[in-house]
């Protein structure tokens, strides 16, 4: 269904203008990168401002995925940015967190999106897929001409999905089937192609398959009645018999924890998706505040309101440096799976906060989506959730720490 949008202003502030530094960038990190990547960013934001803000109350409200801005977003070289088959300009993991939380600060939906198709498939085939694999995907996914999503969690499998996985591959000659459940899989109501994770039966090993929609025996069904995110299209996706060439598993993936290399990868981009969530309401929060009137004067001159704006700039400031860090170790070859971890635990955690903050200083206007805050209140409680739960990462933190592991 096609539906015309139209542009929506906030009853009570207008949206930030692009700037060359954000001013909830208390400590000037955006400084630090390069001037080509600073460049590239503003006019990112300029974008998002324009074409992504205006319109995601809407999209949101209706739940229905930004479909059209695919071939912009493309345009602008935000899928595969980090593959040196796809990158428009040479630019660091901590460029690409700054654009991770730039779009997650104008609309957490459009970021899950690209995060989806970007930083799941994208990488999932960057890192496991063949010379060949790569060659044929990455320029058609990076173009935007074809939308990938992700098939791992299942109905049954969130945090256990490492040695849960119900999902079986059976190599049959040079063709596997596959058979099993997924859930909550974003993009997957409509993607032309979705990474798919089976166990293998003949060794009990995880492996990765490339199923292009539609194909017989695979159906997705985009689930309905979301309170979060609800302008991503996660869909319930049923296999049965679904047969795929070997030239479609992914060639350099033969276990989890070849999968894990990806899931390392992207989860601290959410940790930068999870503080532009928080920046997003903090700045709507703030905007509120100074025009709200209440006893005669603006409620950003009252002492409580302040301490909130101060506490959740704090939280921001030291998430941002959280997010730095990880990013630097990216770029530097030594990222682990703690550092990831700690970075998606401590940045939820304090997202989850600010959002809270900034839903009080609204009142009960805080609960209505055209005063720039409920939105990123009930989209702050997925991206809490996925690409591992605050508890399992606290948990990949206490092994790194202590050399036990405590998942059971």
């Amino acid at each position: 269904m096609t539906t015309t949008l139209t542009a929506t202003t906030s009853a009570a502030t207008t949206d930030p203008a692009p700037a060359d530094l954000l001013d909830v960038d208390f400590y000037d990190f955006q400084t630090r990168l390069t001037d080509t990547e600073q460049h590239a960013l503003r006019g990112i934001r300029a974008f998002l401002d324009t074409e992504v803000r205006p319109f995601a109350d809407e999209h949101w409200e209706r739940a229905e995925s930004p479909r059209r801005l695919v071939p912009q977003i493309a345009e602008l070289g935000l899928y595969g940015n980090a593959f040196p088959e796809t990158q428009q300009f040479d630019n660091s993991a901590v460029f690409r967190g700054w654009v991770a939380m730039e779009i997650s600060r104008a609309d957490p939906s459009t970021a899950t999106f690209i995060g989806v198709h970007s930083g799941l498939a994208m990488t999932a085939i960057a890192v496991g897929g063949s010379d060949e694999q790569k060659a044929e995907w990455l320029p058609i996914l990076a173009a935007g001409e074809q939308v990938a999503a992700f098939g791992l969690t299942e109905p049954g499998h969130g945090s256990d999905t490492a040695k849960g996985l119900e999902t079986t591959a059976e190599r049959r000659g040079q063709e596997w089937v596959l058979n099993g459940a997924k859930r909550w899989i974003g993009n997957g109501a409509f993607a032309d192609l979705v990474v798919i994770w089976a166990r293998d039966v003949a060794d009990d090993q995880v492996k990765g398959f490339l199923v292009r929609t539609p194909t017989a025996g695979f159906t997705g069904t985009k689930i309905e009645r979301k309170q979060s995110l609800r302008a991503v299209e996660n869909a319930d996706i049923v296999l049965e018999n679904v047969v795929v060439a070997e030239s479609d598993r992914l060639q350099r993936i033969d276990s989890f924890r070849d999968l894990a290399v990806v899931l390392r990868l992207t989860r601290a981009d959410v940790a930068w998706q999870a503080l532009g969530v928080a920046v997003g309401a903090y700045e709507g929060a703030l905007a509120y505040a100074k025009q709200r009137m209440q006893f005669g004067k603006p409620i950003a001159s009252f002492q409580l309101v302040q301490q909130k704006l101060a506490d959740s700039l704090a939280d921001i400031t030291a998430s941002i440096a959280l997010c730095m860090r990880v990013s630097q170790l990216q770029d530097e070859g030594e990222q682990r799976d703690h550092h990831s971890a700690m970075a998606k635990a401590f940045v939820t955690k304090r997202m989850r906060e600010v959002v809270a903050r900034s839903r009080e200083i609204c009142g009960g206007n805080g609960i209505q989506l055209d005063y720039g805050v409920a939105r990123y209140f009930a989209d702050a409680e997925a991206v809490y959730t996925f690409e591992g739960t605050y508890d399992m990462n606290s948990l990949i933190v206490g092994r790194a720490i202590t050399g036990i592991p405590a998942f059971v």
